[in-house]
Parts: C-alpha cells; sequence; structure tokens
C-alpha cells in the first residue's frame, strides 16, 4: 500500500512505522490516521515488533486543528468513535510487542497515542504534553484511561488540568513510560530494543501482554487459573522447547515466534 503521512518499512522482523509530516511535527490529519490504521493491521501480522515514531523534530504535535475549514465544523466525537477509537484499539490488541519510540514532544493526542503501546522508549530532549485544556478540550485518545493506570490519579489530575510539559525524565520516573534514554546514541539504543523482541518468543510475549492487562479486573483466584491457562499454552510451543534446550546447553536461544 502506498502512503502520503507515513512511512512504513519491515527488515529483520521489525515493522517500522514513521509518522512523516514534519512540517507541521507529524500532526494527526484524518488521512494519517486512517494509514496508521491501516499500517498497523499490515505489521501486526507481517512482523514480530512493532515501533511507531515521528519524522524531524517531534514525535506528533497532537491533532491536526487545520484540517477542516471551520474549527465549528470538527464534530469531535464523530473522529474520536470514527477515526481515533479503531486504531488505538488496533495498536492496544496488536498480536505483537508494539514500542513508542519518541523522539521529540508528544501532545495532546500524540502523547496519548504514544501511551497506547506496550513499551514507551523517549529520548532525554521529549516531553509529554496533555495540552488538552490549553484550547477547552479534556484529554482525549485513551489519555483518561492510560494515564490515572500509569502515574495515578493525582499526577494524572494535574497533568490534565495543568497541561503542564512532562520531561521524558519525569515520564519515566513516573511510571508513564518505560525508559528515557540520552540522545546521542538514541537511535541504537531502541533499535536493539526492537531487535531483542524481534528476536524473542512472540507467543509468550502475546501471553504477558493478555495477563497483565486483565490482572486489573480480575480477583487473585481468577488471574492464577489465568496464568495457568496461558503457561500451559507456552509450555506447548517452539519456543518453549528451544527456550529450554538452549538454556541445558548453555547456548543462545534460536527464537522462531511460535
Amino acid at each position: 500500500m502506498a502512503y502520503q503521512t507515513i512511512t512504513v518499512s519491515l527488515a529483520d522482523d521489525i515493522g517500522l512505522i514513521t509518522l512523516n509530516r514534519p512540517a507541521v511535527m507529524n500532526a494527526l490529519s484524518s488521512l494519517m490516521r486512517a494509514e496508521l490504521l491501516a499500517a498497523v493491521l499490515e505489521v501486526g501480522h507481517s512482523a514480530r515488533v512493532l515501533v511507531l515514531t515521528g519524522a524531524g523534530r517531534a514525535f506528533c504535535s497532537g491533532q491536526d486543528l487545520g484540517d477542516t475549514a471551520a474549527i465549528g465544523a470538527l464534530d469531535m466525537e464523530a473522529i474520536l468513535r470514527e477515526e481515533y477509537e479503531p486504531l488505538l484499539k488496533a495498536i492496544y490488541d496488536c498480536p505483537i510487542p508494539t514500542i513508542a519510540v519518541v523522539n521529540g514532544a508528544a501532545a495532546g493526542a500524540g502523547a496519548n497515542l504514544a501511551l497506547a503501546a506496550d513499551v514507551v522508549i523517549a529520548s532525554e530532549s521529549a516531553s509529554f504534553i496533555q495540552a488538552f485544556t490549553r484550547i477547552g478540550l479534556i484529554p482525549d485518545a485513551g489519555g483518561t484511561y492510560w494515564l490515572p493506570r500509569q502515574i495515578g490519579v493525582a499526577r494524572a489530575m494535574g497533568a490534565a488540568l495543568f497541561a503542564d510539559p512532562i520531561t521524558a525524565a519525569q515520564a519515566a520516573a513516573w511510571g508513564m513510560i518505560y525508559e528515557t534514554v540520552p540522545d546521542q546514541g538514541f537511535g541504537a539504543h531502541w533499535r536493539a530494543r526492537a531487535t531483542a523482541l524481534a528476536k524473542g518468543p512472540t507467543a509468550a510475549y502475546r501471553a504477558v501482554k493478555t495477563a497483565l492487562r486483565q490482572s486489573f479486573e480480575n480477583d487473585l483466584p481468577a488471574q492464577l487459573a489465568l496464568e495457568a491457562r496461558l503457561q500451559g499454552d507456552c509450555g506447548r510451543t517452539h519456543d518453549f522447547r528451544e527456550g529450554v534446550s538452549a538454556f541445558l546447553a548453555k547456548r543462545p536461544p534460536r527464537f522462531q515466534g511460535r
């Protein structure tokens, strides 16, 4: 598929999706959202890890407010239901690990697009801004779901009300993202992380995602039962047999993702 607002590449089982509107800090237009949805679905079935990043100096500046002729013509509810919701669900439900590589500012819906990924790795100079109240809106694109779970209600409320920029270091310290990395060497670092997942036990990664997410809804007996079922599934995979064989032979495992 030919894309106009993003680029997509597949190499070494890593599917790399790059938001590619650097002149507007990769603002999310309607076309970009449609292309992202198609790309996430495509990569989810052709790679073993999905990486989402931005071209230029920003990850994503959020909703493209110039994407319609008049602000009064924006039907925010319809846009969220018809365009954002399918995209965010596709990232959340992706059958392979997803990494958001935040290379600069991530604002508004752009910040929450990143938080939809399984793992967020940010450069030291990156920042996250829940900018919505600056224009009279509430956090959307999953922001009111991710933030309380990741950083607690008090910090989520402050981030939403004040719309203060949150540095990458703050975000990592608060538990909003997995890690922050110095700008120098950032590219090599995230590529090494992606490569590690691309060469890993994909079925086990899928089970990890399921178990951790369902733990918020389960009581202990239900979670223990889920763990047992998922572990049983993992124990029947090729990669489990390979992992044990490699451990006993004191050699690196050669996982095949099945």
